[in-house]
């Protein structure tokens, strides 16, 4: 069932997650749509897997061919590996990094993206819809080169993507985290294993700390709130990650391993 994480007269975030049927076969992600004054983004609409029952639930908040926007954080399988159907069912344009501008068409058939492709360059900017708008923050190296996260001054939802990420699934997903202590399942091996230095969560950390944040939602697991907000952005502070840890024993020769 869709989640919703905030509710006014003419704005609406909702939250759709546990749509992969088996976790098993691949990996859970959250999928988000944000409905302004009759229009509407979807944020990280996620593969082929997802897309079915998502564009049928959606239904009961916008109808998906009245899309304004698809937001991409980067160019993930799991973020947009059903564009080519969200390009066919709906005349939204694909918001993403100008690092993957030129990437994102592969996912398609020939012309779907042609002239649907709103270039993020890497300092961000703001996007309008309804009678808001999302300011697109950089959020590179937090996987990708090329990697982005939406705030919505509106329901001051902070939508992070990879970062922030737990590994709860089913109920446990729907059900926003108050604090950090002790740390959810996945959350420590999930951020040292794809963040990829303490330099960029540090830096990440000293932007975000200048919005006003009611909840941070991200791509995987459950969303934060209340003392688990800060409690994160000290936790990324002083977290060895990526390159951190890297030594030699990452960069030898198989050794007869045979897969």
């Amino acid at each position: 069932m869709p989640v919703e994480l905030f509710k006014s007269e003419q704005h609406r975030c909702i939250m759709f997650t546990d749509l992969v049927a088996d976790e098993h076969e691949a990996v859970q992600a959250n999928q988000f749509l944000i409905v302004d004054d009759g229009e509407g983004v979807i944020l990280d609409p996620g593969g082929n897997m997802t897309y079915n029952e998502l564009s049928v639930t959606m239904r009961q908040y916008m109808a998906p061919h009245k899309l304004d926007y698809i937001l991409a954080s980067h160019a993930d399988p799991d973020i947009i590996a059903s564009l080519d159907r969200w390009m066919t069912s709906s005349q939204a344009k694909l918001v993403i990094s100008s690092l993957w501008a030129r990437f994102a068409p592969h996912f398609c058939k020939i012309g779907k993206t042609e002239d649907r492709i709103v270039s993020v360059p890497d300092e961000g900017g703001r996007l309008r819809f309804g009678r808001c708008e999302l300011l697109i923050l950089p959020a590179h190296f937090m996987h990708s080169e090329g990697n982005f996260h939406f705030y919505d001054p509106t329901s001051k939802i902070l939508f992070t993507g990879d970062l922030g990420v737990s590994l709860l699934s089913g109920a446990q997903a729907a059900q926003a985290l108050t604090t950090l202590s002790p740390l959810p399942p996945g959350m420590e091996r999930f951020h040292r294993r794809y963040m990829v230095s303490n330099k960029i969560l540090r830096l990440w950390v000293r932007m975000v700390r200048d919005l006003d944040i009611s909840m941070i939602a991200p791509q995987h697991g459950a969303p934060l709130v209340g003392a688990a907000i800060p409690e994160l952005l000290e936790w990324l502070e002083q977290l060895a990650c990526g390159i951190d840890l890297v030594g030699s024993t990452q960069y030898q020769l198989p050794k007869n391993r045979l897969l």
